[in-house]
């Protein structure tokens, strides 16, 4: 019988419970089936912290080999540390982590040479079926010639190339708190940050892929509150937290306030764009209006697309856009092979802090000016009768227009909200911004009622 893989192969990744939904036997098979379908005669393999991690990889390593490519394993790593080696080796790669999800889970993220996403239709699709036929029939013939398994360490080269994309020479000394979340940030940070005048105070280094202290998911607010209380004690100038491959970044002012995502992508898209005049920049459309509007005041041309980091990356081609920022914090590169690097946005963060006096709140206030809700997920029974009752209370609204480039999209003049169906849960994700505080509460109560009729 078949692997059922229907629960695991996502969108653009692998992902699921080890060993219930998947084990190193399959991993195996996707090693294989990943250099056929790309036809890569070598690739490059990382993995996180996670306890199944190591097996899975060198399981994974093993299937490619035996059909002949040569692997270079770069071991511990986070995942935009394997983006570094995808790229400038110009290799295929493959990140073994399940981000920010519990322990139990594991998985893959594919690119192919110079980091290009792999997703349903560029491949993942055609990996899936590989795997199912083969867990079936058995594995597939050894090639000619295995391939060569050897060792290479990334981290000193990555963290240079990184400050090598900002100027981080002139900045002031800081004291900055960093939560890593016993995820990978705690490998990265201390050689990306060696040499910078920071005064660094770190918690929750420790690898350690059980998550002891709390889950390695910055987007809650609970797991932030360990962070915003450690700033406030140490009388630090700012707070860094990362996911557990720490491929995003989420920031804390000195007040120990959270600080919007959008606001952080509105003072990286002017930095990029005084690095590259007239540059492109993607949001996606969750973002807050500041971002489009920051990037036009800077002279750049902005992009709206879908939620997701397949669409990002496809129109950051598409584009030649030099930056790209979602609400979830992820932030993209074109001189990072247009990946995605929370590492790099940080590292933009401290730079703009540490190259004036003014503390971190003052400094974002100009990115950051609208009232948003956040992300409120709801469970419902039916999404498309939901949202179809959100759109008949507001579409005939005087001023009001609508469109459904990703959900629906409802805006005036003063306020904006977004109703999204989760693909793989029974949710509708609300997001709202207005102009000031007590309108968008109004707003946000006013949709959610209807959400939840």
């Amino acid at each position: 019988m078949a692997a059922d893989l229907s629960q695991i192969v996502k969108a653009y990744d692998v992902r699921g419970v080890v060993p219930d939904q998947w084990d190193e036997s399959l991993a195996e098979l996707f090693g294989a089936a990943f250099v056929r379908v790309v036809g890569a005669e070598a690739i490059v393999v990382g993995h996180d912290m996670r306890p199944s991690s190591p097996g899975l990889s060198a399981a994974f390593a093993r299937g490619a080999a035996r059909l002949g490519a040569d692997v270079t394993l770069i071991g511990l790593c986070s995942t935009d540390q394997l983006y570094y080696a995808s790229g400038r080796l110009d290799l295929p790669g493959a990140m073994f982590t399940a981000s920010h999800n519990p322990a139990q889970y594991n998985g893959i993220k594919l690119c192919r040479a110079g980091a290009a996403p792999v997703g349903q239709d560029t491949g993942l699709a055609d990996i899936r079926a590989l795997v199912e036929e083969w867990s079936e029939t058995g594995a597939p013939a050894a090639g000619a010639v295995p391939g060569t398994l050897s060792e290479r360490d990334t981290l000193d080269d990555y963290a240079a190339h990184l400050k090598s994309l900002v100027d981080v020479s002139g900045i002031r000394p800081l004291k900055v708190v960093v939560d890593a979340g016993n995820g990978m940030g705690g490998h990265t940070v201390p050689t990306v940050f060696a040499g910078l005048p920071l005064t660094l105070v770190p918690m929750y280094f420790e690898l350690d892929g059980t998550f002891p202290n709390h889950e390695a998911n910055p987007l809650d607010p609970a797991n932030i509150v360990d962070l915003q209380e450690r700033v406030r004690t140490e009388g630090a100038d700012l707070g860094i937290a990362f996911d557990g491959d720490a491929d995003r970044c989420f920031v804390v002012d000195e007040r120990g306030e959270g600080v919007s995502p959008s606001a952080v992508t509105a003072l990286v898209a002017a930095r990029e764009l005084a690095r590259h005049p007239g540059g492109t920049v993607i949001h996606n459309l969750i973002t807050s209006w500041s971002v489009p509007e920051v990037v036009r005041e800077n002279g750049g041309t902005p992009v709206r697309t879908r939620v997701g980091h397949s669409f990002i990356k496809q129109e950051m081609a598409n584009t030649g856009a030099i930056f790209g920022g979602e609400h979830s914090a992820h932030y993209y590169f074109k001189d990072f092979w247009n990946a995605d690097t929370g590492m790099l946005a940080a590292l933009h963060v401290l730079a703009a802090l540490g190259g004036q006096e003014a503390p971190l709140s003052r400094l974002l206030a100009s990115y950051d000016r609208y009232s948003g809700s956040g992300e409120i997920n709801s469970t419902v029974s039916d999404q498309a009768a939901r949202t179809q009752a959100v759109r008949d209370a507001f579409a005939t609204r005087p001023g009001v227009t609508t469109d459904d480039l990703d959900g629906l999209t409802v805006a005036t003049a003063d306020w904006w909200f977004n109703l999204r169906p989760s693909n793989t849960e029974p949710l509708l994700r609300l997001n709202v911004e207005a102009r000031d505080e007590p309108t968008m509460a109004k707003l946000r109560d006013e949709v959610l009622a209807l959400v939840r009729a």
